[in-house]
This record gives structure tokens, sequence and C-alpha cells, in this order.
């Protein structure tokens, strides 16, 4: 073990900057002793919830932010943060990605909590006892309509039906035992209720509603995929829309509902002004987006059986996730019948952005990365935002798009879940989740054709007052990731 140095701050020349910045997470001996166990030092501290944007000391002990201090503090461990902003850990509402190679993807994008709320799992329990101890960053889980549909149909598909749970028809009796499973999951802590309504397409309109019914009798928030996208009726993104916030407003049930985006395509003008409507009548509905054109699914999903027939052009805007090659209407029936991911270049970066920069939206990925295949969302959503929309275009303030990464997918959970009244700030009290991060080089290097490229500019991420990211570089052997789930009843 290395022995501790005395170390104090003093003037050293920036050729052993790199020693300084390694001597920032040793312990502090003599007359520095410890006041707290971390000190982020001297950044430029923004919180979206009380407005603070100044220079600022934070100490950190025993995982919680402890004093938020206008002059220098000393702490065990001091993390250097001059020239930095200083902001909450990201919370990631829609992450599919939930290992190792995930977790420190994601890390790299400052993202300090990351939760699978889309599909979610069967087993809650189970789903949280597989990650106890083992995560680099705080990790979460819905329980599934999705995956209740597929118990009950015996479907073989992995993250998403591949068989009966997608196309047949549910009976009563059938909709009651996925009910039961659901039930299960939220009393067992579940982060409220996923659902994938394009996925399982054969759900009719009255199944839906009974789950919305289940989540109000809990008032658990509803996690939803809505059912079709696109501009022509019946089928339609507004219609769509207007099913599940109908479902809302009939049962009380929290909504909230994923990629406004990808959902609406050349339809988003009218989908945020649906949400916003209903929003202004009371309605408890909120949403998301991700800042890329593209979208990603399974390709023998239900999701894409409207393709099977399509022209060559609709192919040509697909493309095979493992070799990036784009479809033809021979390549994408070959590949459906193996299965794997596929990227789909349907929107526009006009849509895109129009997503990203209404205030409705928080800020989540929908990413998942295996063996480094897959989407670029997933290693780059959060630097994309802070690099393009905020100090590219100037289409946000560095302010909104924190509070869209931060508070916003905090609040539409701390309900439900009480635990997370304590993210998403800086703030007395508040988990010490915590990045610190370069506003003028942060930048996002992942592309579609090398998807795992991490992001660049995040500095320090703390997760729990403990440093995972350190000078721009994982921190091995660390996982002081914990559950965020809700009380179980």
């Amino acid at each position: 073990m290395m022995p501790t140095p005395r170390w104090t701050r003093r003037a050293i020349p920036r050729a052993t900057a790199v020693i300084v910045a390694w001597l920032t997470l040793i312990p502090v001996a003599g007359p520095l002793a410890a006041q707290y166990d971390v000190v982020v030092a001297g950044g430029r501290v923004i919180d979206p919830e009380s407005g603070l944007d100044a220079v600022r000391w934070i100490g950190v002990t025993g995982g919680k932010i402890v004093v938020i201090s206008r002059e220098p503090i000393a702490g065990a461990r001091l993390i250097d943060a001059s020239g930095l902003v200083v902001a909450p850990g990201f919370i990631d509402l829609h992450v599919h990605g939930q290992d190792d190679e995930n977790y420190r993807i994601k890390a790299m994008d400052g993202v300090t909590t990351a939760l699978e709320l889309e599909v979610g799992t069967g087993d809650v329990g189970k789903w949280y006892a597989d990650r106890e101890g083992r995560a680099l960053i705080n990790y979460g889980v819905s329980a599934s309509h999705i995956k209740a549909r597929m118990a009950v149909f015996h479907d073989p598909g992995g993250l998403l039906p591949s068989g009966e749970a997608g196309h047949a028809l549910a009976s009563q009796a059938q909709i009651d035992e996925m009910l039961e499973q659901i039930r299960r999951g939220l009393r067992d802590g579940g982060l409220g209720i996923g659902m994938g309504i394009q996925y399982t397409p054969a759900a009719t309109r009255w199944e839906i509603l009974e789950v919305f019914r289940l989540a109000a009798e809990f008032a658990a928030p509803v996690f939803v995929h809505v059912r079709s996208f696109g501009t022509a009726e019946p089928g339609s993104s507004v219609e769509s829309f207007l099913e599940v916030i109908g479902d809302a407003a009939l049962t009380g049930a929290p909504l909230h509902i994923v990629h406004l985006n990808s959902m609406s395509l050349a339809s988003t003008p009218q989908t945020i002004r649906i949400v916003q409507e209903a929003r202004d009548r009371g309605i408890d509905v909120t949403t998301e987006a991700y800042p890329y054109s593209a979208g990603m699914t399974e390709i023998q999903s239900a999701l894409l059986d409207q393709y099977e027939n399509a022209p060559d052009s609709i192919y040509a805007r697909m493309q095979w996730v493992q070799t990036g090659e784009r479809l033809t209407k021979a390549s994408f029936a070959r590949y459906r019948k193996a299965g794997g991911g596929v990227i789909l270049h349907l929107n526009t970066p006009a849509m895109e952005a129009m997503a990203i920069t209404s205030p409705l939206t928080a800020i989540a990925s929908d990413g998942a990365l295996e063996n480094g295949k897959g989407h670029p969302r997933q290693a780059g959503t959060y630097a994309r935002v802070l690099g393009h929309y905020v100090r590219e275009t100037g289409s946000l303030s560095l302010m909104e798009a924190l509070r869209k990464m931060t508070l916003l997918p905090a609040q539409r959970l701390e309900r439900w879940a009480p635990a997370l009244r304590f993210k998403g700030r800086i703030a007395v009290g508040a988990d010490a989740d915590i990045v610190a991060f370069d506003a003028a080089r942060v930048t996002d290097r992942s592309t579609y054709a090398k998807p795992a490229i991490p992001s660049e500019g995040f500095r320090h991420v703390l997760v729990n007052g403990v440093p995972v990211v350190f000078d721009g570089s994982i921190v091995e052997g660390r996982k002081p990731g914990h559950a965020v789930r809700a009380p179980r009843r």
C-alpha cells in the first residue's frame, strides 16, 4: 500500500501537474488535517434548484454534502475543481445497459445514477440483489408490464418480446396475472411501472388502462413507450400520446412518456403542445429526450413489423449495429430472423433540437452497449447536450441544461421514491453525487461507427462521496453505487 505523504498546498511547476492531480486523492496530514472526508475545492458550483451559481468549496462526509462554503475548507481528500463547473451528478432515467461496461461509460459522461424505467424487470428483488456491492454508479429499475406479458405468454425474447407477448391478445385472466406480477414488483421497491406499448401492440387499450389503474392504486409513476409514431392516422404520434394522457387523466396515475423525440418525429411540435396542455390542466405528465436524430431497437421486435414490406428507401435508413452496414429488403429479412440491434435514422436535426430545447423534457439516453457495440447515445448524451446545445449553439443555458439532467429527473420520482429527494441537487444533506467538468472542453466523441468512445471534459465524478472518475479517468477497484428504489410496501 502507498504510504501517506505529508503534503500541503504550495506552488508547483506545471510540469508536475499530473503529480499534483494524483496527490489530490491522497489523505492530507499535518496542518490541513481533515474536517471532512472529501472537499471539492474552488469550483463554479451550479445548483438548478436553488439557482446557486458561484465559486464554492463543498465538504463531504459519510457520502453526504455537509457544507457549502464561500471560503476554503480542509478535508482528508482534496479535489481541486478550480476552473471547472461543479454540478449534481446526472440522473439518467432511461438506461438499458446495466452492467460494469455500461456503468463505466456512463460515469465518463457525468452520470451518477442510471435507471432502467422503460422496460424494467420481471423480478425487482433479484434485479437489485444482482447489483448490490458491484456497481460503479447508482442503479434502479421499474416493475415491467413488458416482462409480465412475456412471462404470461412464455415469450422467448431477451430484453424485448420476440414471440406471442408482442402479438397475442390477452384474456382478462391473463391481464390479472400480469397485474399481480407488476404489483409484486411495486411492493418490492420498483421505481414505478415500465411499459413499451409499441413492443406489445396486441395489448388492447383496455389492458393498458388496467395497468394505469394499478399504478394509480399505488400512486406510482408509469414510464411509457407509446403505441406508435408517425403522422398518418390511424396510428399517429398524436393518437398515441392522447391514449396514455387519457389513461393518466382517467385514473390519476403519474405519467412519464419516454423519448418524446423518437416517438414524435415530424409531429414533435404537436406532441410538445399536447404535453404542455395536459400539464396546464393539472395532469401529472412529464417527458424526456435524447440528443440524436437516430434511434435504436431490436430488429426482431414488433416495433418493426410495420416495415416488413417497406420501400427500399426506408431500409436504407436502417443501420445494422454489428457491421455498420445500411440495410436492404433482403438483409432486413435475414437479420430479423437472427435478431440484434438496428439503428433507425428516421428523425431530423430540427426535430431533435426542438425536443431537446423544450423546457418540458428531461435528458435521458435510452442507451446500452454490449461489447462496445450499440448507439453513441449511451456514451455521449450528456456531453453532447453540454457541448453542442450549450456551448456551440447557445440554444440552452448551462443552468437549464443542468436542470434537465439533474433536478427534473429527481422530481419525477421523488414522490414515489423519497430517496430521489437527496439527488439532483448541490445542497446540504444531499447525496454527494457530484460532477466537475470543463465547460470549454466537454464534448461527446462516440459515433455510430464507434459508439463506445467515452466523452471528454468530465474531470471528476463522485458517487456517494467516492471519486469514481478522477482527472478524466476511471478510478479502478471502486464500487460505491447504491440501489435507488422505492420503499417496500
